[in-house]
């Protein structure tokens, strides 16, 4: 059994801790059984071991988020498939497809799962992705999914809705699927027996295989990736699920939530506050998560969740906090990320300066881990500057490496070649400067560190 997790999202819902780069489900902000801080994604994955499913993981996912899935699920040793561009979970969950099967080996009657990589849940979620496995395993339907079971009329979710005659079987066929309706047609779904949809999907490999191949027919999953753009922009449900002839869902019946807004987050969250924060003890219903290294003081306050970090700041009433996406589009499209995990390590911008001339200048503290490495590059259109604060490492310019420690000075010009490597964990402050300071101006080259 192969399990297919979907990592996507734009990182707006929970502004300004999540941002392009790092979506909500890498915020680390539950705790663990052992008390450590773990995100959403790092939950699930746990929660699959423990389930003793976790024999193997890919993760569909773009390639602003690589990096951080890399870091966060290392010590699990997912294999990453990367979307050359954005186009929705059909295409997704088909890249994904073509992976095991051209490049892992899989066999055509290999049971595949997909789920997404962020639900709150239970132990019973995952009994239940083992049923789905025997329902597929058994020949029950060639696409088997997961309902939950309703907790309230809602209209934030889809619906799926099975043959009467099944309403009390383990293993219900679907009737039909209804697409988040309005509260009044919710209600008259509860009415029958319909299930939310929470976009687990069972599969033979070959059912989808087969399907793909009716948008690209390729002989390895390169040239699959390559010829990307080829397949529509769909979701896996209305390209799939509500075409299939045989479909089937097994319901789930317990906790299952979606933290996608601030105020499910909080009720999760273990403390009223995260990080540098002074709550009065008169506040009610308010939780603060502040980032930043200056003190949040919060006094009389009611019914509020406020969140600090070097993207924003957000101060909003819980009850309207789902209205958080419509309100950033007013930011504008400029707006970049100022922390991003990669995996060599973790940069944040510190300042950025634009003058009348049109030059900018954009300063950066970065850390790169011990033993790791910014890989062998040119930029086109920037300079950069980089001072060493703390550690030790090796820096190559022009093919030339030297060793570095706290108190060098690099400079690197445009079109010159460099790479960096720490040693020990390695801090740099690093000064940009140019007309266009991009993380696309970047052209990459292998290099041999040994």
């Amino acid at each position: 059994m192969k399990i297919i997790l979907l990592s996507g999202g734009s990182g707006q819902r929970l502004w300004p801790l999540s941002n392009g780069a790092q979506a909500k489900q890498f915020l680390r902000l539950l705790k663990s059984p052992d008390g450590e801080k773990e995100s959403m994604v790092q939950r699930v994955v746990r929660q699959i071991k423990e389930a003793g499913l976790l024999e193997s993981i890919t993760v569909a996912t773009s390639a602003a988020q690589a990096d951080m899935i890399s870091n966060q699920l290392s010590e699990y040793g997912v294999d990453i498939v990367t979307e050359p561009a954005r186009r929705d979970t059909f295409p997704a969950i088909a890249l994904a497809a073509a992976y095991l099967q051209k490049e892992k080996h899989c066999p055509a009657d290999e049971t595949v799962v997909v789920m997404p990589c962020d639900p709150y849940t239970e132990s019973g979620y995952f009994q239940t992705i083992a049923k789905m496995v025997k329902a597929v395993e058994a020949k029950a339907a060639d696409l088997v999914l997961m309902g939950i079971t309703p907790t309230n009329p809602s209209s934030k979710f889809g619906y799926i809705v099975p043959q009467a005659a099944d309403a009390e079987k383990d293993i219900r066929q679907v009737h039909r699927f209804v697409e988040k309706p309005k509260h009044e047609l919710a209600e008259q779904l509860l009415t029958e027996g319909a299930l939310w949809n929470g976009g687990v999907f069972a599969f033979r490999l070959g059912y989808i295989t087969s399907i793909l191949d009716k948008y690209v027919s390729a002989p390895s999953f390169a040239e699959v990736r390559s010829r990307y753009q080829e397949f529509p922009k769909i979701s896996f449900d209305y390209e799939v699920a509500e075409r299939a002839e045989s479909v089937a869902v097994i319901p789930f019946t317990g906790q299952w939530k979606d933290l996608g807004t601030w105020n499910a987050l909080t009720e999760e969250l273990p403390n009223q506050t995260i990080g540098k924060v002074v709550l009065d003890p008169e506040a009610k219903n308010t939780h603060v998560v502040n980032e930043l290294s200056m003190p949040l003081i919060c006094l009389g306050t009611d019914n509020l969740v406020v969140a600090a970090s070097s993207d924003g700041i957000l101060v909003a009433d819980k009850a309207h906090s789902e209205e958080l996406k419509t309100h950033l589009a007013k930011l504008g499209p400029d707006a970049r990320p100022m922390y991003e995990e990669r995996r060599w390590g973790e940069y944040k911008v510190i300042d950025h300066i634009e003058f009348p001339d049109g030059q900018k200048v954009l300063t950066k503290q970065l850390c790169i881990k011990a033993g790791k490495n910014i890989s062998y590059q040119v930029h086109h259109q920037r300079e950069e500057v980089w001072t060493i604060i703390n550690g030790t490492g090796r820096v190559v310019l022009s093919g030339e490496e030297r060793m570095v420690k706290a108190g060098d000075v690099v400079h690197v010009r445009r079109e010159q070649f460099h790479a960096i490597r720490a040693i020990t964990d390695l801090y740099i402050i690093e000064v940009q400067s140019g007309d266009r300071l991009t993380e696309d101006d970047i052209t990459r080259y292998p290099y041999n560190w040994e």
